[in-house]
């Protein structure tokens, strides 16, 4: 490399470092565009519109945990004693193989999409604060090709949707993205 090259880079750092910081850019986490009065969080079980068991508890499990490690927010049990309540519906849940085994023609991929629909309520107020109708994640998890070594994963990939779920949640509720 020439030394023109060199002074290049500090300039192209520069420029991207101005350019980022021009255009709204911040670091997640860092916004709450929650009203200031807020500062307790119910989030009760969620209604489940499917066929699946327990994803309606562990979906609010998650975003409770999520809450109270990324935010200032108190989550509080009982919905009379909170300022703002974050009620939640599993609308729907499909599950579908992506990927087989070209040698016994069975599944190994499963995709799970799952339907969500999530509203912020003040409750002194009724003022909805965040609304989300048509929320959807997605995981993917593997079968195992072994019958006598098969472990069910779609528990652990509940989960990590769950956690999916959570963080994203969490992020445009105090962020509005």
């Amino acid at each position: 490399m020439t030394s023109g090259q060199l002074s290049l880079a500090p300039r192209g750092a520069a420029f991207a470092l101005l350019a980022l910081s021009s255009c709204g850019y911040h670091v997640s986490g860092r916004a709450d565009l929650l009203p200031k009065s807020i500062k307790t969080i119910a989030i009760p079980a969620f209604a489940n519109n499917t066929t699946r068991y327990r994803l309606n508890e562990r979906l609010p499990q998650a975003i409770t945990r999520e809450f109270i490690s990324r935010t200032r927010y108190q989550v509080v049990h009982d919905p009379n004693n909170a300022d703002a309540v974050l009620h939640g519906s599993v609308t729907n849940i499909m599950a579908f193989p992506i990927t087989f085994d070209t040698a016994t023609g069975r599944a190994t991929g499963v995709q799970v999409n799952v339907i969500l629909q999530i509203n912020l309520i003040e409750r002194a107020t009724g003022k909805v604060l965040y609304t989300n109708p048509g929320m959807e994640v997605r995981e993917r998890y593997e079968i195992s090709r072994d019958q006598l070594a098969y472990f069910e994963e779609s528990d652990t990939a509940l989960d990590r949707l769950g956690k999916q779920v959570a963080g994203a949640v969490v992020s445009v509720i105090l962020e509005a993205f």
